[in-house]
């Protein structure tokens, strides 16, 4: 891979808007920490939870490209260019994260690997969408679509899904490993689709919806 390529990729990013919501995942965590005397352990998990979706809200964003008809053509697969872009945000995304884990009081902070597990599965789930949204649509900037749906998701989410699949518990729930063994679920289920979404977009689809 050329380093013409990774710089002709990275100037592409929409960096603004993914380090928006990097910026607000941040200030959902500090915050409260600053008006909060006390932070206990539910609080910390959620207001991790906030964060994390919010800056899943910026990778949603992540495949935009005003100069998509242009770039359709080019040499490079498109599956290489979505692979490249993810690339170059995954040591953001983990800083970011890091740096969200740490703002969390230690006596408030959940267990790490569950809600990193959590946290992945949010940006992996925004990623898939958007990927899809490249490939079956000729948006070229599904972003705020792939954001809106996104957000919609994890509102009703907590309403919508069985209690004996409820993802959303707290650590001393006795459920508490179980639903993470469903989050892997749907983080693995989360990569695969975009994966598959991930080769160049649909040809004639919606000629042959119409027809």
């Amino acid at each position: 891979m050329s380093r013409g390529l990774v710089r002709a990729v990275g100037r592409t990013l929409p960096w603004r808007t993914v380090g928006g919501g990097a910026f607000v995942g941040l200030l959902v965590v500090g915050v409260p920490r600053l008006l909060v005397g006390e932070m206990d352990g539910w609080l910390g998990l959620n207001l991790l939870r906030a964060a994390a979706l919010v800056f899943a809200l910026g990778l949603a964003f992540l495949l935009d490209d005003p100069a998509r008809q242009l770039t359709t053509p080019v040499p490079t697969r498109r599956w290489t260019r979505t692979g490249l872009r993810i690339a170059l945000v995954a040591p953001v995304a983990a800083v970011w994260w890091t740096a969200a884990l740490l703002l969390v009081p230690a006596q408030a902070r959940p267990p790490l690997g569950p809600v990193t597990l959590e946290a992945g599965t949010t940006a992996a789930l925004a990623l898939a969408a958007a990927a899809a949204a490249v490939r079956f649509t000729d948006e070229p900037e599904p972003g705020p679509s792939v954001a809106a749906g996104l957000l919609t998701l994890a509102l009703l989410a907590p309403a919508l899904i069985p209690s004996r699949w409820d993802l959303f518990v707290p650590p001393e729930d006795p459920s508490w490993t179980a639903a993470h063994v469903r989050w892997a679920v749907v983080l693995t289920a989360a990569v695969l689709a975009g994966v598959a979404c991930a080769p160049e977009p649909v040809r004639g689809l919606r000629a042959r919806v119409v027809s």
